[in-house]
């Protein structure tokens, strides 16, 4: 058991450490480091041996603590120790630096240079120093850097193993980073020199050592010498993952039976030893992919990347993920992993093959942006990869670049003249410019029969039968059995009335040819199904009897072969809505439908079409309407006629006149020259103006509108009577003739019932004129009333305001009346007998009003009374206010008096049986508001009287 012991300071003693017993709190063992200032070699042994354990932290910790400021000035002269701390710490943030990513790994590298600066302080020559720093710089890339490091300790050393070791590294990087050839050479000798040199100054050296000669022999060419290398490395450690993997590759790579089956076995060995080897899983994965076994590529793929954070071994996993799913039809998902692959690196020089399916996946989807920019990454590994070129020539030509495409292509033939693919696409872009040359490249190979296939499809499609039926022939020279010319060639015939019976010979010649494949049951099955519905006139017999052919093939013979042909489903389907059964052929034709619509691979418009007219049969137009409009826009870009005149039939019979003409007309658009087009156009409108006449109640616009319908249907049976003096269009000229009478009769009747409605209209609009002026009239008299309402009401407010101003200056008065009056008390002495005879009967009236509520009046009112009898002055000013008041009763002056004096008689108020207004409230108010701070009087002599109050 192996343990270190640390002296006890100021004794003999020691402190034992049993290095397989560590504790897992590192800081017991940091407390006695320190407290005994154990030497700096035993820090360092407990701190590999926690990184032994797998105890990162642990090590980590002990480690910094070993280099803080206060063991550098405790040690300072123990230098190697320190320095070995420190490097030790430096190369602990490298190998962190190397596994983690941005940020992290930046913020290790910048920690690693710091311990390693920190080093070369204490003693810049220390060579494991310059060796750390060297280590640093290859794992950051900076190789240039790395060999200087390097350099410096083998020039005062020149047998420094690790040294020897690093440069070595250093040149073999160089050869893989370097793109000329040459150079790339010349980096590998150099490496596999120095790993020479290492070898010879250190013999004993761990076998690993060997195996950068091996890889550098491997890249050099020399394969037998590289696998003499990874031999001896697995004879001194059978264990060596690294050496058993590439020698399985070497293996695998020799492309023989015995090499694959050694090869397999090597890696399987591998994976034995160690199950996370992310290489041997990846090689597994590439092997089960191409035996299908795409479970146990998922398991291993999934393993390797949860094994591993070296950015090229897992976009190796992913494009063996992608691959995977790609292989079973899941594009959606391959994509993504294929794009995972592409991120993992950081140029295409790296590892280039996923660019490639990523491109395939964005082309399926229609992204020709972003496959074009894949592919193009591909051509700056490969220049002259034909796949990559013919798939940016494919991108050109679906983005409407034909000369490019053509350049493309052009280029693809000249770097492999064996591309028969590259010659055909030519020859297809150049037919629509260039027919001559299209047929010049594509006869290049007169033994290519896929080239006159192609030929004749591309005549086919120009209309042009007669040619492609002599390139057919052409193909059936070289190869006279060939099913797909026959097949072909039948099809051609089939769509003749004077060749459609030999086309039956050559159905059954394929069928031969093929030993009864489906395609060629399939043709026999539909030249069945055609023959029962020719329309020449034929017994009921024979047309059954056909029909049964057909289902007999169809059914016993397609079906036996493949169960999920759906082709031969959708015949059965047609065979039995033949027979009017329509659930049963719309159960068939939904369950083809389905199948149909959940492969990319299957372009089937048929089914879709077969299954409108179902629903059309049972009188669901609305779902008829949408099937035929699906099936317009995924397969034909809405650009079929036919389709269109399908869709304007539901319209028809489900009585939307107008969108049975806007059909048809979107129809004439794409097909100008088809006059039954035209002519149900007229009958379309023609139906619309029946319909519409036929209504109880129609708005002068729907008769308008008819009117219009007619006229434009008349016009165009008169075009289509002219036109079918001169040519057979389907239809004669007496059918047209009648449907011009019907629609001038009509014409008639609708003009009579426009004239109506709109003399209807005419007066409906007076009687709403009218009614319109009566209500503005009404409206400006209530305006009128409410404006006059409003300005009597402004008025009166003004007034009020008016009166309350005047009040309140009065009040003013009064006031300062009081004011003077407080300071001449003997006025009232002196006042004569005269004045109080005039004011006699006045005071009298006040007098008589004041003995009303003698029982509730103060000494105070008392006073104030006695100072309103000397006072003739204010009373005059009362009575002034009185008549200053208009429609105001000169009695009620009294009131107002003792209100403004806020000695107001409640008696009064009782008396005259309503509340106060407002303004005498106002003015009670303000009386108040005096009475609150009472003027200090002089107390007067009461004058004997009757109306003289006692207490």
């Amino acid at each position: 058991m192996a343990s270190v012991y640390i002296p006890v300071q100021g004794t003999e003693e020691e402190v034992r450490v049993a290095l397989d017993q560590l504790p897992h709190d590192a800081s017991d063992i940091l407390d006695i480091l320190k407290a005994e200032q154990a030497p700096l070699h035993l820090w360092l042994i407990i701190a590999r041996e926690y990184f032994k354990q797998g105890k990162i932290e642990q090590f980590r910790q002990i480690l910094e603590e070993g280099s803080g400021p206060e063991i550098d000035e405790y040690y300072s002269d123990v230098k190697y120790k320190r320095i070995a701390i420190l490097n030790a710490l430096g190369a602990f943030h490298t190998f962190l630096g190397k596994v983690e990513r941005a940020p992290q790994k930046e913020a290790h590298f910048k920690d690693a240079t710091q311990y390693y600066n920190r080093a070369s302080r204490i003693d810049e020559t220390e060579p494991s120093t310059w060796i750390g720093k060297g280590q640093l710089c290859v794992a950051k890339g900076e190789l240039q850097m790395a060999s200087d490091s390097f350099k410096i300790v083998l020039d005062e050393d020149g047998n420094n193993f690790p040294a020897l070791l690093g440069q070595a590294s250093v040149y073999f990087l160089m050869g893989e980073a370097e793109q000329q050839h040459k150079k790339s050479l010349e980096h590998y000798r150099n490496a596999l020199d120095l790993y020479k040199r290492a070898l010879r100054a250190y013999s004993n050296c761990p076998a690993a050592v060997r195996l950068g000669i091996a890889f550098s022999r491997y890249k050099l060419g020399q394969v037998e010498k590289a696998r003499q290398a990874f031999q001896r490395v697995l004879h001194l450690d059978p264990q060596n993952v690294d050496a058993l993997v590439a020698l399985a590759i070497m293996d695998l790579q020799t492309n023989e039976a015995g090499g694959i089956r050694r090869g397999m076995e090597k890696m399987k060995r591998a994976f034995e030893i160690y199950p996370y080897c992310t290489l041997a899983l990846n090689h597994l994965a590439n092997h089960y992919f191409f035996t299908g076994q795409h479970f146990v590529v998922e398991q291993l793929t999934e393993t390797a990347l949860s094994s591993s954070n070296h950015g090229l071994l897992k976009s190796h996993a992913y494009y063996n993920l992608a691959r995977s799913y790609h292989s079973k039809g899941d594009i959606e998902t391959a994509g993504r992993y294929y794009l995972a692959s592409v991120k993992e690196i950081s140029k295409p020089q790296d590892f280039v093959l996923p660019y490639i399916g990523l491109g395939q996946i964005q082309l399926k989807f229609g992204d020709f942006k972003s496959s074009l920019t894949s592919f193009e990454k591909v051509l700056e590994v490969h220049p002259e990869n034909c796949e990559s070129l013919k798939a940016i020539a494919h991108i050109h030509a679906k983005s409407g670049e034909t000369e490019k495409a053509i350049e493309t292509f052009k280029k693809v033939t000249r770097i492999d003249p064996k591309d028969h693919q590259a010659f055909v696409e030519l020859g297809e872009l150049l037919v629509q410019s260039d027919w001559a040359a299209a047929m010049e490249y594509l006869k290049t190979y007169p033994d290519y029969i896929d080239a006159y296939l192609r030929l004749a499809a591309i005549a086919k499609q120009r209309s042009n039968v007669q040619l492609s039926i002599e390139l057919i022939g052409d193909a059936l020279k070289i190869d006279e059995k060939n099913p797909n010319a026959l097949s072909m060639l039948g099809s051609l015939e089939l769509q003749s009335d004077e060749t459609w019976l030999t086309a039956k010979e050559h159905f059954r010649n394929a069928k031969e040819a093929t030993k009864g494949d489906a395609y060629s049951l399939l043709q026999l099955g539909n030249w069945n199904y055609f023959a029962a519905n020719r329309p020449e006139k034929k017994a009921p017999k024979f047309e059954a009897t056909h029909r049964e052919k057909a289902m007999e093939l169809y059914q016993s013979q397609v079906l036996k072969q493949h169960c999920s042909n759906m082709f031969a489903a959708n015949g059965i389907g047609i065979l039995y809505a033949e027979k009017a059964k329509w659930d049963v052929a719309k159960e068939l034709f939904t369950q083809v439908h389905e199948t149909a619509s959940g492969s990319i691979f299957v372009h089937m418009p048929d089914v879709w079409i077969n299954l409108a007219h179902v629903y059309f049969a049972q009188g669901h137009f609305q779902q008829a309407v949408k099937m035929y409009q699906n099936c317009l826009r995924k397969f034909f870009y809405n650009t079929d006629a036919t389709i269109l005149l399908y869709l304007a039939r539901t319209h028809y019979e489900a009585e939307q006149w107008q969108d049975c003409r806007k059909t048809l007309l979107r129809a004439i658009h794409l097909a100008p020259s088809n006059y039954l087009l035209r002519f149900n156009v007229g009958v379309s409108m023609q139906k619309f103006s029946a319909s519409t006449l036929q209504k109880t109640k129609r708005t002068v616009e729907e008769v308008r509108a008819t009117v219009t319908e007619l006229q434009n249907a008349i016009r165009v049976f008169s075009l289509l009577s002219v036109a079918s003096t001169y040519h057979s269009h389907g239809f004669d000229e007496r059918k047209i003739e009648t449907h011009v009478e019907y629609c001038k009769h009509l014409l008639d009747a609708a003009k009579v019932h426009r004239d109506a409605a709109e003399q209807a209209e005419q007066q409906n609009k007076q009687k709403m004129e009218v009614a319109r002026q009566i209500a503005l009239a009404e409206e400006a008299c209530r305006m009128a009333e409410e404006q006059r309402k409003f300005q009597l009401e402004r008025r009166r407010e003004e007034d009020e305001l008016k009166q309350i101003k005047e009040q309140e200056e009065y009040f003013e008065r009064v006031k300062e009346q009081w004011k003077t009056s407080s300071h001449t008390p003997g006025k009232r002495k002196d006042r004569s007998k005269n004045e109080d005879e005039e004011g006699g009967s006045e005071k009298r009236r006040k007098g008589n009003k004041r003995r009303k509520d003698q029982k509730t009046k103060t000494q105070y009112g008392e006073d104030e009374e006695d100072e309103y009898r000397d006072e003739p002055e204010a009373e005059d000013d009362y009575a002034n206010l009185s008549r200053d008041n208009d429609g105001d009763n000169s009695e009620r002056a009294p009131d107002h008096l003792l209100a403004a004096a806020g000695l107001e008689d409640s008696d009064a108020e009782d008396d005259m049986g309503h509340p106060q207004s407002a303004i005498e409230r106002k003015r009670r108010a303000w009386s108040e508001s005096e009475d609150d701070e009472p003027v200090q009087r002089p107390a007067a002599q009461p004058s004997p009287g009757a109306n003289d109050l006692s207490e």
